[in-house]
């Protein structure tokens, strides 16, 4: 009786990742979707503490959040030599492993399939926590999408399975990061598909779902029920307050253009040295550390006293556009942080100034400061990253109050198009992949053939046999009826047959392939490339590819056919099926995948 091991290594996980191939492996993803989910929550738990312990540690007020509490010298200096530490360790990694964020996930999922290394993974933890306890205008999320990307890819690494369900746990990382981070389970989904995947799909949401929800968990286990911000009761008080509305949303349009066009540009210093581009990032911090603190940091502590009413408008204005500048043009410099905090910090103190002045021309129509500062929050979130939906979840998630939907939609849409249409401004992520000269590939055909791998489509139905063969073992080969043959050459396989053809031939040279009576020792051989078939050119390609990658590997190698081979143990690789062109193409126009 085998053991127990030897079953789930030689039956199981085998049968795993077949049913993993199709798109219809719902199971199997939502398992793969709760596992990652766990992972995802309990590595952002530990990102979280890494930053708030030291802070908490070593700032005077105890707070991770009061950079205020420093004195003169010690602000000014902190972010300079946090950002020169920052430096020396760039400096000695490659250029690729300083690509950090969200940004990096998407470039590694359009054109890695999703494979995140571990390095690319620690680099992040590294990078993210110095980025914040050095006080540079950083964001968590980011970074924490990374992470929750990397560990999720490296468990399908890990478990070799195809490339389609790697892609589908990278995306169940990035939403359980969200979800971790600001306890908004719903947004986390919608962020996942909306700004990452680009697409949505049946069987992407069930696992990402369930990996949104297990990081919640998780988070809630520790930190409790109650989402990022404490948020009063909101309501809009009249209709009234629409027409300022709408000038919010065209304010915050604005300022969101003005973010990534910035961020953009200061890109173009991408070719100087690492070093000198962190010590200049370092020092343009300095003046904005003295004089607005507010800056340093995440700033989720002066969202909250936003949203409460706590400050007064023009600090307010100040805080959002020293926030809005010197985080754009630092992280365009190369500093290793997300934007996805500041924006919301920005977007809080943008909407809450604007909720002020509203209140100052109009009294008795004014809603609250902190319902502007949540609408601001959710148009510059919206705006910035494109993804209107993801936003408006996340505000409704924030404030757990129905009264913000509409005026939510209103001035997400709106701030939205202003960017878009007036300003041409993409999502910032897509912005910075084409300030690095990429793109993201998001046609529906090249979707559906991301989301299947060779393996759902493949013929297993082969044999492998060498160039010549005698017409006994030919014979006895045909007797398993197989439907094609690859056909070996000296360097490996060299082409497809049809068993047919072969059969076929040997029917009509029965008489040949006998040995001769002159000669009865010399047994006739067939040469396999010489006969008479419907013979195909062939290339390799891996078991855990996708469609897409198939389709690569035909219009590079210019074969005809493509050999699926799996890796069963180091420097051995076992042939297990074949792919043709046409099997894609009909695939793709019948299964409607």
């Amino acid at each position: 009786m085998r053991s127990l091991k030897h079953r789930i290594t030689e039956d199981l996980i085998p049968l795993f990742r077949r049913r993993l191939s199709g798109v219809d492996a719902l199971p199997q993803l939502a398992l793969l979707g709760l596992i990652s989910g766990i992972i995802t929550g309990v590595v952002i738990l530990l990102f979280r503490f890494a930053i708030e312990w030291p802070l908490e540690t070593f700032l005077p007020a105890r707070h991770d959040e009061a950079f205020e509490s420093l004195d003169l010298i010690t602000r000014g200096l902190l972010p300079l030599g946090g950002a020169l530490i920052l430096g020396l360790l760039m400096h000695r990694l490659a250029i690729s492993d300083r690509k950090v964020g969200v940004t990096y996930v998407m470039e590694r999922l359009n054109y890695h399939q999703g494979y995140i290394s571990l390095r690319s993974g620690i680099v992040q933890f590294v990078l993210g926590i110095g980025t914040v306890i050095t006080g540079q205008s950083a964001g968590r999320e980011g970074p924490a999408v990374h992470l929750g990307a990397a560990f999720s890819s490296l468990l399908g690494q890990v478990l070799k399975l195809p490339n389609n369900s790697i892609r589908t746990l990278v995306a169940c990382g990035c939403a359980a990061a969200i979800s971790a981070s600001f306890n908004t389970p719903i947004a986390g989904v919608i962020f996942a598909m909306e700004v990452v995947m680009m697409e949505y799909t049946i069987a992407g949401f069930t696992p990402i779902i369930l990996a949104s929800v297990s990081a919640a968990v998780v988070n809630q286990v520790v930190y409790g029920a109650e989402p990022a911000f404490s948020v009063p009761p909101l309501t809009m008080t009249s209709l009234m307050e629409i027409p300022w509305i709408l000038a919010i949303a065209l304010v915050i349009g604005v300022a969101s253009a003005t973010f990534v066009r910035l961020l953009v540009l200061s890109t173009r210093f991408n070719n100087q040295p690492i070093l000198l581009r962190m010590g200049v990032a370092g020092l343009l911090m300095v003046p904005f550390a003295i004089l607005v603190p507010e800056v340093m940091g995440i700033g989720y502590d002066t969202v909250s006293e936003t949203i409460h009413g706590q400050l007064p408008m023009l600090l307010l204005l100040g805080i959002a556009v020293a926030k809005l500048t010197i985080t754009s043009v630092t992280i365009g410099l190369g500093m290793p942080s997300g934007v996805i905090g500041p924006t919301i910090f920005i977007g809080a103190t943008l909407g809450g100034a604007m909720g002020m002045l509203g209140a100052t021309i109009a009294p008795d129509y004014a809603s609250s400061t902190g319902f502007y500062a949540m609408l601001g929050m959710g148009a510059m979130m919206g705006s910035v990253l494109q993804a209107p939906l993801a936003a408006l979840m996340a505000l409704i998630e924030l404030t757990r109050n129905p009264n913000i939907i509409l005026p939510g939609m209103l001035v997400i849409t709106i701030s939205s198009l202003v960017a878009s249409e007036v300003f041409g401004q993409r999502s910032i992520f897509l912005s910075l992949l084409k300030s690095q000269g990429l793109s993201y590939q998001n046609s529906p055909v090249i979707q559906a053939l991301r989301r299947v791998s060779v393996g759902a489509i493949m013929e297993r139905s082969i044999r492998r046999i060498d160039r010549r063969i005698t017409a006994e073992a030919a014979r006895d080969i045909l007797k398993a009826e197989p439907r094609w043959l690859v056909i070996d050459g000296q360097n490996g396989p060299t082409a497809l047959l049809p068993s047919v053809d072969l059969a076929r031939y040997l029917e009509d040279h029965a008489d040949a392939l006998v040995p001769n009576d002159d000669t009865p020792d010399v047994i006739p051989e067939i040469d396999l490339m010489e006969i008479p078939a419907n013979r195909r050119d062939v290339g390799p390609v891996q078991y855990q590819a996708t469609l897409e990658e198939a389709m690569a590997a035909f219009e590079e190698s210019h074969a005809e056919a493509l050999y699926v081979q799996r890796h069963v143990a180091p420097m051995i690789k076992r042939i297990i099926g074949v792919v043709l062109k046409s099997d894609i193409e009909s695939y793709y126009q019948y299964k409607k995948v």
